[in-house]
C-alpha cells in the first residue's frame, strides 16, 4: 500500500505539462513568437485547438464554448485557416511535421467536412513527413459522418472524454452519455482505423467510491482502450464558475481520493496496462507503453507522450506552441483572437522565455516525472534541499550515484518532489490542483 501522508501532499502543485508553467506567463508579443519561430528545424509538432463544444460539463476547467451558432463557428475556422497559412508561410522548409493533433474543446463541435477542410489546409501550409494523426472527441457528438472523414484524413490515434461510466455519477456531473453510446464510439473508431485509443477517467468525483472506480476501469478494459488516463477531479469553482453547479457535500474527501489514485492504479496494473508517469496507462505494444519502457517518454501540454519533437506549434485560440528558448500563448478570448488574425497581426498574447537555467530544471523535472530519476548537479540540489528534506525524510527519494532516484511507492508524490526544483514556486501563491 502506498503510504498517506498528508503533509506532503498539503500544498497543490502544478502538472508540469511545461517548465516555466503557466502561472509563469506574461505578456509576450508576436515579434518574440516569430524569432523563435524562424528559428525552428527538424521534428516539428503541430497542435490545433478547437474552443468549442455541443455541451459544457460542469467539471470542466479548459478554454471551451458552447458551439451553438453557427456564423461564430464559422468566423473562428476562417480566422484558424488563416492562422495555419500564415505560421506555415513563414515555418522554414528545413522543418517537417510528424505530429497533428487536434483538441479543444471538442474538434467534432464543427462538422465533418469543416474538419477535412481543416486538414487539406494544414497539408497545404506545412511541410509534412507522414505525420501521427490524433484527435480528442466527444462521444455524445460524434455522428455517424465522422467515421468516413477520419478514415480518410488518416487518423490514427483519438481519445474519447468518457470519465465515468456510472449513470448517476454523469448526471452529477452534467455529462450523460450511456454505455451504448461509448460502445459505438469505440466501434466507429476502430473502423476508421484508429489503432491507438484513449479514454479519459476521473477519481474523485461526487458520490463516487471504490466500487464505481473498479466498475468504470473494468469497463473500459472491456472495451480495448489501448491508453487510459486517470485524472483526479480538480475541482477549483472559484476558478472555473460552471464547477459550481457540482455539490461540494458529495466529493470524496482528499484521503478518499488518494486511495482512489492507488486502487486505480493497482487494478489498471492487475488489467495488464503498463503504468506510464503518474496518471497514464497503457496497453504493452502501445507506443506509449513502449515510450515509457525505454526511457523516452516526454511530457507536453497534452500530457505523457512518444512524441520527442524539440518544437510544438499551437495553431487557434488559447493554444500554447512551445520553443525551446520560449513558450507562447495565443489569445484565450475566440473574439479577441478573431479581431487580432482579421488584421494581420500573430495573436500572440502571454509568454515566458526559457533560459539556460530554465532548460536544466525543465530537465530535471521530465526526468522525475517521466522516468523517476533524473540527475541532478550539486548547485541545483543545494537550492532544492530545503523543500526535499521531508521527501528524503520519509524514504521517498534517494540520491544514487549523482543522481535524484524515486521509491517504488514516491508515485503520489512525483509532482511535489518535482516541484522541489521550480524556482518560482517557492514564493508563489499561484492556485494548482491537489497532487492527487
Amino acid at each position: 500500500m502506498w503510504r498517506y501522508l498528508p503533509e506532503l501532499l498539503a500544498v497543490p502543485v502544478p502538472r508540469y505539462t511545461s517548465y516555466p508553467t503557466a502561472a509563469e506567463f506574461g505578456d509576450a508579443g508576436e515579434d518574440d513568437f516569430l524569432a523563435e519561430l524562424d528559428n525552428a528545424t527538424g521534428d516539428v509538432s503541430l497542435y490545433v485547438h478547437i474552443p468549442y463544444c455541443h455541451e459544457i460539463c460542469w467539471y470542466c476547467g479548459c478554454n471551451t464554448g458552447a458551439a451553438n451558432r453557427q456564423k461564430r463557428l464559422a468566423a473562428y475556422l476562417e480566422a484558424l485557416t488563416a492562422e495555419i497559412a500564415h505560421v506555415g508561410h513563414l515555418l522554414p522548409r528545413s522543418a517537417r511535421v510528424r505530429h497533428i493533433a487536434f483538441g479543444g474543446g471538442s474538434p467534432n463541435a464543427i462538422a465533418p467536412h469543416e474538419f477535412v477542410r481543416l486538414v487539406n489546409t494544414l497539408t497545404v501550409a506545412f511541410s509534412l513527413a507522414d505525420p501521427t494523426l490524433s484527435v480528442e472527441l466527444d462521444p455524445r457528438s460524434l455522428t455517424e459522418p465522422w467515421r468516413e472523414v477520419l478514415a480518410h484524413v488518416g487518423v490514427t490515434r483519438a481519445s474519447l472524454g468518457v470519465q465515468t461510466f456510472d449513470p448517476a455519477i454523469q448526471q452529477a456531473i452534467g455529462r450523460v452519455q450511456p454505455i451504448e453510446l461509448i460502445e459505438r464510439a469505440v466501434d466507429m473508431l476502430r473502423d476508421a482505423g484508429v489503432t491507438s485509443l484513449n479514454f479519459d477517467l476521473m477519481y474523485g468525483l461526487p458520490g463516487q467510491d471504490l466500487d464505481t472506480l473498479h466498475s468504470t476501469l473494468d469497463q473500459a478494459a472491456r472495451m480495448g482502450a489501448d491508453r487510459i488516463a486517470l485524472f483526479g477531479l480538480a475541482h477549483l469553482p472559484a476558478m472555473f464558475p460552471r464547477q459550481r453547479r457540482i455539490d461540494c457535500s458529495t466529493l470524496p474527501g482528499a484521503f478518499e481520493r488518494f486511495r482512489m489514485m492507488e486502487e486505480g492504479h493497482d487494478r489498471l496494473l492487475d488489467l495488464g496496462y503498463q503504468p506510464v508517469g503518474f496518471d497514464h496507462f497503457a496497453l504493452p505494444g502501445d507506443p506509449l507503453a513502449r515510450a515509457a519502457l525505454s526511457g523516452h517518454l516526454h511530457r507536453n501540454f497534452q500530457g505523457f507522450t512518444d512524441d520527442a519533437a524539440p518544437v510544438t506549434i499551437g495553431l487557434g485560440a488559447s493554444a500554447i506552441s512551445n520553443f525551446p528558448r520560449g513558450i507562447f500563448q495565443n489569445e484565450k478570448n475566440a473574439g479577441a483572437y478573431r479581431e487580432l488574425i482579421a488584421a494581420g497581426r500573430q495573436p500572440t498574447a502571454r509568454g515566458v522565455a526559457r533560459d539556460a537555467n530554465d532548460q536544466k530544471r525543465r530537465a530535471v523535472i521530465t526526468g522525475i516525472l517521466c522516468q523517476g530519476r533524473a540527475a541532478v548537479d550539486e548547485d541545483m540540489l543545494r537550492s532544492a534541499s530545503p523543500r526535499l528534506a521531508d521527501f528524503f525524510a520519509e524514504g521517498l527519494c534517494t540520491l544514487i550515484d549523482g543522481e535524484l532516484v524515486l521509491a517504488p511507492d514516491a508515485l503520489p508524490y512525483a509532482r511535489g518532489i518535482a516541484a522541489c526544483f521550480d524556482r518560482h514556486r517557492a514564493d508563489s501563491q499561484r492556485n494548482f490542483s491537489n497532487a492527487v
